[in-house]
């Protein structure tokens, strides 16, 4: 029987557009832990749905020609249907729109009013609808999420007191620093809260689309208010049945996507601390799946589908790659031909040709049955470490690291059948021997396919029950990954029907897949701009006349290459480059400005970014008192990442020694973020803080600049130096 109650949820995903194998990672990562957690023997409840109100939908709503309800109503069916194709195994999936959604709100609604945390005022500021976010910032400005133009509102709202937990969310953050996971996102909640906490609106008035305010109905609740709240409106929050609620929450773990970490880690707990109702466990934030080095958007057009995915190689493939190629936390690449790689080379040669030779030689030599043969003690006492192992890394959720674990396993059982030959009778085997030499390999190697099936059941559900089947094992939802050991396989089982579990895959497969997704943005509906009122009707592009007026020292050209005699400095024109740049150095080093060598006069931003070597005896001399004021220190790489929508810049977390801050340097071209965790550079530590795509970089990471194009090469050291000397 179940000892124990694991609650956990997906996010609710926001009906916008079409779910994509971004969504689908996050679910299929929640449907990981729900089955594993189910054959520990623990009670699950696995929560997942969307989310379906707020200004944004209402647009989208009418750009599609349709009433907000039914628009919803469609895309929500979408989600839904595809994760009941792919066999996830959800045990409630909620909507906002539902009525006891919105029960539940109202009954927190009241509750926080009634404790004292609401209070009505006016906003005027500005706001991202895309992100339904408030941003502090003037008009005009980037939203720093996204880096979509925002809003300017003035209307009449609620405010929760936020400020009022700034204190408390600190001292949540430091006894329980698990609560927020990875540590670079418990990092980024930690400085925005430090940075000190302004009363939050949670309700509009502009629109309509929304659950109205209970006793002011002139209101709706704002959105997140809203969306959060689902973790216990499903439960039963607010209905005259909470039984559900008295058993599950709090909740276990939230898993989400980074990008939504201050909602769930700042908004959601104070939320939680007002009404008197206990936090959650923990929130884990994932990376992001990016697709030609960018995250998946609607707007970039990247979207991959996972039903192409399931057409052509099935619902386990996608789970597996997911799982194994991306390291969980950090942001995760995409390919058809990365997908179609893994695939063959671990699914089809590795396990599923494991499983295939070894019962169909039981087949062959011994009539189909499991035999009575003395297995191998090597290869037991490895199952009890890879059991140990799997076990490990799934509990802390390092999912790769436990499928690697998994197929070194098969690695070394595929290794003993290809040594031991049982499809061929060595010399010094008799004829009399050779039934039980031949029985005790390929009882070992059938046993240990039944301990790998057991272990990557909850990754590949579908291949694992039918290899479970074919082993003569019945159901696998019945196996109890509690007490597994080496020595369950029963000699005298006979196997069920065999089939194929991975075929290979052809070689077209992923061109196919390709060709499916090209076909699937043909054939898709247009669709139309979200409608921004407030907007600039054009923003110039560099060639407009408009362009040159801003700034007449710059060519007329979409390119925007520099001559030496052309380069500006100081700050850019507004509207001209990519929201959120500030400077002519910030948009050489994100790739909006390509100059050619010589330049006489470049920035050391320039430089990282390709922008070419100046000559050495073009740049003018300096004394020792200019050199000592740069000051140059040893820093170790702690974690390094790809910044969404620029295509040279990397973010990286360094240590000093004495401290640990964030840069971002435009080395992504030439740098894989995964080579360079460890490595030791030289940053320039007292260059003054500025912002990049909405990200805060303290300092700068030294570089050469090599060829015409400037590519970087780090500055390193041969000796071992201490972190954070001091270059002299």
């Amino acid at each position: 029987m179940p000892s124990r109650a694991f609650y956990l949820s997906t996010p609710i995903y926001y009906v916008n557009a079409r779910p994509h194998i971004g969504h689908t990672y996050t679910t299929v990562v929640a449907d990981v832990i729900a089955r594993r957690r189910r054959a520990l023997g623990e009670e699950v409840w696995f929560l997942t749905g969307t989310d379906e109100h707020g200004q944004k939908i209402e647009r989208s709503a009418a750009n599609a020609g349709t009433a907000p309800q039914q628009f919803t109503d469609q895309v929500s069916a979408e989600f839904r249907g595809l994760w009941d194709r792919m066999g996830l195994s959800y045990d409630d999936f909620i909507r906002t729109t539902e009525d006891r959604h919105k029960r539940g709100v109202a009954k927190l609604w009241n509750v926080l009013k009634e404790r004292g945390f609401l209070y009505k005022g006016t906003y005027t500021g500005q706001y991202c609808v895309w992100d339904e976010l408030y941003v502090e910032a003037g008009p005009g400005a980037p939203c720093p999420d996204c880096g979509r133009t925002t809003e300017t509102v003035s209307e009449e709202n609620y405010f929760f007191k936020l400020s009022a937990f700034e204190n408390r969310l600190l001292t949540l953050y430091a006894e329980q620093p698990d609560f927020i996971q990875p540590e670079t996102r418990r990092n980024e909640v930690l400085a925005f809260v430090r940075g000190g906490l302004r009363d939050l609106s949670v309700s509009r008035t502009s629109f309509k689309w929304g659950i109205p305010v209970p006793g002011d109905p002139s209101h709706v609740i704002y959105v997140w208010l809203d969306a959060l709240a689902n973790y216990i409106t499903a439960l039963g929050y607010g209905s005259d049945d909470e039984s559900l609620f008295g058993k599950f929450w709090p909740a276990q773990l939230h898993v989400i996507g980074k990008e939504i970490s201050r909602f769930h880690c700042v908004y959601w707990p104070a939320f939680l601390m007002a009404a008197g109702l206990p936090l959650p466990r923990a929130v884990v934030a994932h990376g992001w799946l990016l697709f030609e080095q960018s995250k998946m958007s609607k707007s970039r057009g990247n979207i991959v589908r996972a039903e192409t995915i399931l057409a052509v190689l099935g619902a386990d493939a996608l789970r597996y790659f997911l799982l194994r190629e991306i390291v969980f936390g950090q942001d995760g690449s995409f390919s058809f031909d990365a997908l179609v790689g893994r695939y063959n080379a671990d699914l089809a040669n590795g396990y599923g040709n494991l499983v295939s030779r070894t019962l169909a030689m039981i087949v062959k030599y011994c009539e189909g049955v499991v035999p009575d043969g003395a297995s191998d003690p090597v290869i037991g006492d490895q199952a009890g470490m890879t059991i140990d192992a799997v076990a490990g890394e799934f509990q802390g959720l390092n999912f790769s690291k436990a499928l690697e674990a998994a197929w070194a396993y098969i690695t070394s059982v595929d290794g003993f059948l290809s040594a031991n030959t049982p499809w061929k009778r060595p010399a010094h085997i008799s004829e009399k021997d050779e039934a039980v030499w031949r029985s005790g390999i390929l009882y070992t190697a059938a046993e240990a396919i039944r301990i790998l099936t057991a272990l990557v059941y909850p990754v590949i559900p579908e291949a694992a029950a039918k290899v479970w089947a074919q082993l003569g094992l019945g159901e696998i939802k019945q196996a109890d990954l509690r007490h597994l050991s080496w020595g369950g396989l029963q000699p005298g089982t006979r196997l069920g029907a065999l089939g194929p579990v991975f075929p290979r895959a052809d070689k077209d497969a992923a061109e196919r897949m390709q060709a499916m997704e090209l076909e699937n943005t043909k054939t898709a509906p247009a669709a139309k701009p979200d409608t921004n009122p407030q907007a600039p009707e054009a923003v110039p592009a560099p060639s407009d006349p408009v362009f040159a007026s801003l700034n007449p020292a710059l060519p007329q050209s979409p390119s925007i290459v520099l001559t030496p005699d052309q380069v500006p400095t100081g700050p850019l024109p507004l509207g001209v480059f990519e929201p959120g740049l500030q400077s002519f150095e910030d948009a050489a080093l994100v790739g909006q400005i390509a100059a050619p060598a010589p330049i006489e006069m470049v920035s050391a931003s320039e430089v990282l970014a390709g922008a070419g070597a100046p000559k050495p005896d073009a740049l003018p001399q300096i004394t020792i008192d200019d050199f000592m004021k740069v000051e140059l220190r040893v820093a170790q790489i702690l974690v390094a990442e790809r910044v969404p929508k620029a295509d040279k810049l990397l973010r990286l977390e360094v240590d000093l020694g004495y401290e640990r801050r964030q840069i971002l340097a435009g080395i992504a071209e030439t740098y894989a973020p995964e080579a360079l965790v460890g490595r030791k550079v030289v940053i320039v530590a007292n260059l003054a803080p500025r912002k990049l795509r909405g990200l805060e970089s303290n300092g700068m990471v030294v570089a050469a600049s090599l060829g015409e194009r400037g590519k970087p090469a780090l500055a390193g050291f041969l000796d071992e130096v201490e972190l954070g000397a001091r270059l002299k």
